[in-house]
């Protein structure tokens, strides 16, 4: 069980100017330095939280159906299911439909529900499956927790 960053947010969840502001800084010299550490802090806050604060895509891939029927979604939270793939023995790909799926987005992680023998088996032992996602609060700074972010200002 593994996952694969597709495309990272857009922005961070604090600006440059915003953290100058916090800390006191006049100048300019050091922008960069101050957005390379709101970046390490918001890489930190999500690991830490287990969630995705900006909106990201991310790849789950998984090795076989879960017996629960049941599949949480790490990180949180879920904005949409985007593709759903199974690899088969000869190394092709079926795609699934999206809406095979019931999706429970208030659950904390979210679920990927689905029904027994729906949808079709991976062929290959490992890595057969492939569960594309986009997770996030939203695309600006604004739409992230005012704790989140204040945790990324200290």
């Amino acid at each position: 069980m593994s996952s694969i960053l597709l495309s990272g947010p857009a922005i961070e969840p604090l600006s440059v100017s915003e953290a100058k502001a916090f800390l006191r800084v006049e100048h300019d010299d050091d922008d960069d330095v101050i957005a390379a550490l709101i970046a390490g802090a918001r890489v930190h806050a999500e690991s830490q939280t287990r969630r995705a604060l900006i909106t990201q895509s991310w790849r789950l891939i998984r090795d076989r159906w879960p017996d629960s029927g049941r599949i949480e979604i790490v990180p949180a939270p879920l904005r949409a299911l985007s593709a759903a793939r199974v690899y088969r023995l000869d190394g092709s790909t079926q795609s699934i439909d999206p809406a095979a799926f019931v999706v429970d987005a208030a659950a904390a992680p979210a679920v990927l529900s689905f029904g027994a023998g729906v949808l079709p088996a991976p062929g290959r032992v490992a890595a057969g499956i492939e569960l594309d996602v986009s997770v996030g609060y939203g695309d600006t700074a604004t739409s992230v927790p005012e704790a989140l972010r204040q945790a990324i200002r200290l």
